[in-house]
C-alpha cells in the first residue's frame, strides 16, 4: 500500500454502541493499517465495554470522555488536540468497509489547498435539507477526507444536527466553493444500500440505535435571566459563558440561536456535569487559575457571558483584561451585576445591617460590590466600550419611603439627586460592552 494512504489517520466519534465500533474497526482492518482514534462519548459503563473492543485491534487509540460529547464537539476536540497534520479521514462510527479502494479514491479527489471531499448535499442556512433544499453546499462528515491544516483556518464543528454548518456557511459566504469536492460514490453508498461501492452506512445508524441526537435534553434548572438573554447577540459564532452553572442559560440561548459554538466554564463539578448536555464544551475549572488549555480553546471567541460573575471573582479587573486579550476584534461582553447602590442597601446600612443574603443585592460569596458607575469604569479600563443594556427594576412597594432620603443625601454631596434615585431603583444592571 502507498505510504501516503497508509499514513492518513482516521477519526471516529462513538456513542453507546460497542457493536458498531467493533464492526467499523473489524472491516476497516481487513483493508487498511492506518492509525484510528476513537473519540468516545459513551456513558462510563458502556465505555468500559468499548475499551476491550478497541484493544483487540492494532494501532487504535481509545479516548473516552465519560459523557456524550456529541459528534461536532468530538470532531473539534480531535482537530484541536490530536497530533494531526496533512490529510485526515473522518468516519462515522456506524460505517462498515465492504471493499478496499475508498480511501484511495478520496485521496485522488483531494487536491492541495482544498478543505475536504466526500458527499455534498444542499441545505439551508439552518443546516436542514427538508422540506426544501437550500443554497448552501454541505459536505457531510460521515465519510470525508480533509486537509487538517486548511480545516483549522475555518470555523470548527459544533453541537448541531449538521455539525459542519458553521464551516459550510463560512465557505459559502466567502464564495469558496472550490474548497470542497463531491465524490459520487460516497452519497450513493449512504443512500443506496443495495448498490454499495465501498462502504455500508445505515443512515443515522447510531442515532436510531441510541434514541436520537440527545440535543434537546431538559435542563436541571428553569430560571433564566431574561434580561441577559435579551441582550445576547444574535450573530455570535463562539460564546464563552463564565460561571455557566447547570447550563440552563446555554440551553435557552441555543434554543433561539442553535448555530453557535458554546463553551461553558464552571468550577462546581456537579454543575459542570449538568451543563454538558447543553454546551459544546464545559471546562470544570476556576477561570482565574485555569491552565493554558482553556486559553487556547477560548481564544477568538466573539462573545463572553459574565452573569453575576464579577462580584465573586478575586480580581475582576484581571479577569476582564484576560477576556480582552482573548476576545475577537469587536467582540462583545454581556454581563449582569447586582447593584450595591440599591435602595435596600442604603436602608440596611442605616440600620447597621450589611449581612450578605441571597435575597439582597449583596449576596453570599460576593467579594466585590459594584454600582453602575464603577462597573462602567472597570469595563473602560479593561478596553471595552458600553454599547447597550438595561437596569432591572423590580416591583418593590417599600421603596418609595426611602427615595426622598437618597435624593437628599446625593444633593448634600453636590451630586445629581435624580440620577441617584434612578440608580437606587435598579436591583441589577445588564450591560453589553464591545472591545475597542
Amino acid at each position: 500500500m502507498d505510504n501516503a494512504i497508509a499514513n492518513i489517520p482516521v477519526v471516529t466519534v462513538s456513542y453507546n454502541s460497542p457493536d458498531l465500533i467493533e464492526a467499523l474497526l473489524r472491516t476497516f482492518r481487513q483493508f487498511y493499517p492506518n492509525k484510528v482514534y476513537v473519540i468516545d462519548g459513551s456513558r462510563p459503563e458502556i465505555a468500559e465495554q468499548i475499551a476491550p473492543v478497541t484493544a483487540r485491534f492494532p494501532n487504535v487509540e481509545f479516548i473516552p470522555f465519560g459523557y456524550n460529547i456529541h459528534h461536532g464537539p468530538g470532531m473539534t476536540w480531535a482537530i484541536e488536540n490530536l497530533p494531526l497534520s496533512g490529510q485526515v479521514l473522518f468516519l462515522d462510527s456506524d460505517v462498515e468497509i465492504k471493499r478496499a479502494g475508498f480511501l484511495e479514491s478520496l485521496h485522488s479527489h483531494l487536491q492541495p489547498g482544498m478543505w475536504g471531499v466526500g458527499g455534498i448535499q444542499q441545505v439551508n442556512e439552518q443546516g436542514y435539507d427538508r422540506p426544501d433544499d437550500g443554497e448552501v453546499a454541505y459536505l457531510h462528515p460521515a465519510c470525508m477526507l480533509v486537509d487538517i491544516d486548511v480545516v483549522r483556518r475555518w470555523p470548527l464543528p459544533i453541537k448541531h444536527g449538521a455539525p459542519l454548518i458553521t464551516t459550510m456557511l463560512a465557505i459559502h459566504r466567502a464564495g469558496r466553493h472550490d474548497l470542497i469536492g463531491h465524490v459520487d460514490w460516497v452519497k450513493d453508498d449512504f443512500h443506496s444500500p443495495d448498490a454499495i461501492h465501498f462502504i455500508r452506512h445505515p443512515w443515522q445508524g447510531t442515532v436510531k440505535r441510541t434514541g436520537g441526537y440527545h440535543y434537546d435534553l431538559p435542563s436541571a434548572g428553569s430560571e433564566v435571566n431574561a434580561y441577559l438573554l435579551h441582550f445576547m447577540p444574535e450573530d455570535a459564532q463562539r460564546v464563552v459563558d463564565v460561571g455557566c452553572g447547570d447550563g440552563t442559560f446555554a440551553k435557552a440561548y441555543r434554543a433561539r440561536f442553535p448555530i453557535v459554538r458554546y463553551t461553558g466554564i464552571e468550577k462546581d463539578a456537579k454543575l459542570a456535569d449538568l451543563a454538558r448536555p447543553h454546551c459544546d464544551y464545559v471546562f470544570n475549572a476556576d477561570v482565574e487559575t485555569a491552565d493554558w488549555r482553556l486559553g487556547a480553546h477560548t481564544a477568538g471567541a466573539d462573545c463572553w457571558v459574565l452573569g453575576d460573575v464579577l462580584s465573586q471573582v478575586r480580581d475582576p479587573a484581571a479577569l476582564l483584561a484576560m477576556v480582552r486579550r482573548q476576545i475577537a476584534p469587536g467582540g462583545k461582553v454581556v454581563l449582569s451585576i447586582r447593584n450595591s447602590q440599591h435602595w435596600s442597601v442604603f436602608a440596611r446600612l442605616a440600620l447597621g445591617d450589611l449581612h450578605y443574603r441571597a435575597d439582597t443585592p449583596v449576596a453570599p460569596g460576593d467579594l466585590h460590590l459594584f454600582t453602575r458607575a464603577t462597573i462602567l469604569d472597570l469595563l473602560r479600563a479593561a478596553g471595552f466600550n458600553f454599547i447597550g443594556g438595561s437596569p432591572v427594576v423590580r416591583d418593590e412597594p417599600g421603596r418609595d419611603a426611602f427615595l426622598p432620603a437618597i435624593r437628599a443625601l446625593a444633593q448634600a454631596g453636590n451630586t445629581d439627586g435624580e440620577l441617584a434615585v434612578q440608580d437606587a431603583q435598579a436591583w441589577q444592571f445588564v450591560i453589553v460592552a464591545q472591545a475597542t
